[in-house]
C-alpha cells in the first residue's frame, strides 16, 4: 500500500527509432534555432496532443458521459482520438495494459510473501525502504525523460496542491491499514479490500459525473463476490471478523476509501491536464515522482505514530533500520537467518514498482474502476500461485474449497463489465471531436 510504461501511440512511433529522432531534433532545432532537447519536445508535442484529443473536454455532465462513451467504444476496440489506420486500437491498448497489471499484481503478491522469508522481523524497514527508494528512482526516470523531450517545463510547473493531497491520502492510507493490519487476519483483509471497488464506483460517479450501465455495476458486484468466495472458504474469516470487534474492520474500510480517493484523484489529474496543457496529458512519471515525494514526507512525519503500530519505539527506531538494512544486505557479520536477501527483496520492490507504474498507465488511458478491475483478477491468481513448489517455501499452500466457484463468478463479472454498449460509437466519438 505504501500504494503505477508511458502511453503507447503509433503516433509516437517515429520518435521511437533513434536515427529518425535524431534527425527530426535536427531539422527542428536548425530550422527554429531551438536546443537540442527542446526540438524533442516540440516533436512530441503534436503526438501528445492527439493522445490527450480524447480527454480535452471540460468536465461537465455531457462530457462525462461522453468520456464514457468513448471507454465503451475503447471496451469494443475502436479507435479513438487518432488518425484512421494510424493510431493503435484502444481496446487493444487497454488489453495489453490490463494483463500488465494482472501478471504484475500476482508478481506483486507473490514475492511480498517471498521478502518477508528473509526479513520477517523487519516488515516496517521493507515498506519504508520501498516508500523512499521510489522517490530517487522515479525521479531518476522523471529526468531521463526531461532530457529525452517526453516531459515539458509545463508539465513539471503544474499545481502541486492536487500532488500535495495525493500523498496525504496515500500515507494516511498506509497508516490506516498498518493499524488495522496488525489486528485483522490475514484473510479477512482480502474480503474487506472488496469495498475499495465500491467505493471507486460511488467516487467516480460523484466527482468524475461518471454513469455506469447496469452490465457494468453488476460486473463489479460479480467480481466482488468471485473474490470474497475464492478468500473465504474454508478460511474462517467471518468468524475472524467477529471476533475483532467494529472499529479494526473499520478503520480497514477508511484505509481503502482512502485509496480509491487517491486513484480517482490521479484520474483527475489526467482529465485536468489533458485540458490545460499545451502539449497534451501529463507524462505520468511527473505524477508518480510528484505523489510519492509527497507521501515520503508524509510518512516521515507519521513516523512516530507508525513505529509504535509496529511495536517499535521511536528511540529504538535507528537501531531497528540499521538491523533492518545488516539483513537486507545479508550481513552474515550482524545478521542471520536473513537466507535469499537481498534477491528477494529486491525483486520485490522492482516488481512492486512495475505493478505501480502499469497501474497508473492502465488508469490513465482508461479509467480508475477498469484499473481496480484488473488489479483484482490478480487475487485468485496469486492464491493458486502459492500451490506451487516456490522457493523459501517450505509447505505449498492448497486451494481453498470455493476457489473454482468464485474464480468462475470474478470471469462472469469482468466478461459481464466489458459488454460492449450497443451503440453506433463512430457516431460518439465524431460528435464528441466537433
Amino acid at each position: 500500500m505504501a500504494s503505477s510504461s508511458p502511453h503507447v501511440s503509433t503516433a509516437r512511433q517515429p520518435l521511437r527509432v533513434p536515427g529518425q529522432r535524431a534527425n527530426g531534433a535536427a531539422v527542428v532545432a536548425a530550422a527554429l534555432g531551438l536546443p537540442r532537447r527542446e526540438a524533442r519536445v516540440a516533436l512530441r508535442a503534436n503526438a501528445r496532443r492527439i493522445e490527450a484529443a480524447a480527454w480535452a473536454q471540460p468536465r461537465t455532465n455531457s462530457a462525462g458521459r461522453r468520456r464514457g462513451e468513448a471507454a465503451v467504444c475503447a471496451a469494443a476496440g475502436q479507435v479513438a482520438g487518432r488518425s484512421a489506420g494510424v493510431g493503435r486500437s484502444v481496446g487493444t491498448e487497454v488489453s495489453l495494459a490490463t494483463m500488465a497489471v494482472v501478471a504484475m499484481g500476482t508478481g506483486n503478491r507473490v514475492l511480498y510473501k517471498l521478502a518477508l522469508v528473509p526479513l520477517r522481523q523487519y516488515p516496517f524497514f521493507l515498506a519504508q525502504f520501498a516508500t523512499f527508494g521510489y522517490v530517487v528512482v522515479y525521479f531518476s526516470i522523471l529526468y531521463l525523460r526531461y532530457q529525452a523531450g517526453s516531459v515539458t517545463d509545463e508539465m513539471l510547473s503544474l499545481p502541486q496542491k492536487p500532488f500535495i493531497l495525493v500523498g496525504l491520502l496515500e500515507a494516511l492510507a498506509a497508516a490506516a491499514g498498518m493499524a488495522a493490519g496488525a489486528v485483522l487476519s490475514g484473510a479477512s483483509i482480502p474480503i474487506l479490500s472488496q469495498t475499495y471497488l465500491v467505493w471507486q464506483l460511488l467516487l467516480s460517479a460523484i466527482f468524475l459525473k461518471r454513469r455506469y450501465r447496469v452490465n457494468e455495476i453488476t460486473g463489479c458486484f460479480l467480481v466482488t463476490v468471485g473474490v470474497v468466495i475464492t478468500v473465504a472458504s474454508g478460511s474462517g474469516a467471518g468468524a475472524s471478523l467477529q471476533s475483532t470487534g467494529i472499529l479494526w474492520p473499520l478503520l480497514m474500510i477508511l484505509s481503502f476509501f482512502l485509496q480509491a480517493a487517491d486513484t480517482v484523484l490521479k484520474e483527475i489529474i489526467f482529465i485536468d491536464a489533458a485540458n490545460n496543457l499545451k502539449g497534451g496529458s501529463v507524462d505520468l512519471f511527473v505524477v508518480n515522482s510528484y505523489g510519492s515525494a509527497y507521501q515520503a514526507i508524509f510518512m516521515c512525519l507519521l513516523l512516530p505514530f507508525l513505529s509504535k503500530l509496529w511495536g517499535i519505539p521511536f528511540h529504538l527506531l535507528p537501531t531497528y533500520i540499521r538491523d533492518g538494512a545488516a539483513c537486507f544486505l545479508n550481513m552474515e557479520s550482524l545478521s542471520s537467518g536473513c537466507e535469499g536477501a537481498p534477491l528477494l527483496p529486491l525483486l520485490f520492490v522492482l516488481v512492486n514498482m512495475g505493478f505501480n507504474i502499469s497501474l497508473l498507465h492502465l488508469l490513465k488511458i482508461s479509467s480508475a474502476v477498469v484499473s481496480s478491475l484488473a488489479s483484482t483478477f490478480s487475487v485468485p491468481l496469486s492464491i493458486y500461485a502459492f500451490t506451487l513448489p516456490l522457493p523459501y517455501i517450505v509447505v505449498a499452500s492448497t486451494l481453498p474449497p470455493g476457489f473454482v466457484a468464485g474464480a468462475v463468478v470474478l470471469i462472469a463479472g469482468l466478461l459481464m463489465y466489458s459488454l460492449p454498449q450497443p451503440q453506433n460509437c463512430g457516431k460518439t466519438l465524431d460528435k464528441r471531436n466537433d
